[in-house]
């Protein structure tokens, strides 16, 4: 897998700089895989991913896999963007899901139509508080995916 650099992608969406910590997250989502860091000690699991356990704390850590599966728990529209790279996707959302399997954890990110939609692909009149979503990877540059999130159809 490539390194992953500072900066952004080549229409200018920014790029994840993981760290230590967060490095096998992005290579998880690389696999298509979401996963989220858990106490080898207590199993308690921690987002964003951390060096010592917050309840134990216990240094010892794993990487358990999430269904993928949550509800949208927030939401903002973007806009004006505050980066060029935006201005032509504004406005988008910015959701902040809750996991079905670890209530509490919540993720960032944006809601599309499919994994390769653009940003604001989705109409605004879908977009609300407790509507089910599922994870989807996006290759936004070579070697980097990045998690999304689609509706899911009751």
């Amino acid at each position: 897998m490539p390194s992953m650099m500072r900066g952004t992608t080549d229409n200018g969406l920014l790029l994840p700089v993981p760290d230590d910590d967060g490095r096998p997250f992005w290579e998880f989502a690389a696999r298509g895989e979401l996963r989220v860091q858990s106490c080898a000690a207590c199993h308690r699991l921690r987002f964003p991913p951390r060096p010592c356990c917050p309840h134990c704390h216990s240094f010892a850590g794993e990487w358990r896999r999430m269904s993928g599966r949550g509800r949208i728990w927030s939401y903002v529209l973007a806009h004006p963007p505050l980066l060029p790279g935006y201005a032509e996707h504004a406005p988008y959302d910015v959701v902040l899901v809750e996991l079905s399997d670890a209530p509490g954890i919540r993720l960032a990110g944006n809601l599309v139509a499919s994994p390769t939609a653009p940003l604001g692909s989705v109409d605004r009149s879908r977009l609300r508080i407790g509507a089910p979503v599922k994870v989807v990877f996006a290759e936004i540059a070579p070697g980097v995916h990045l998690p999304r999130w689609q509706l899911e159809h009751s």
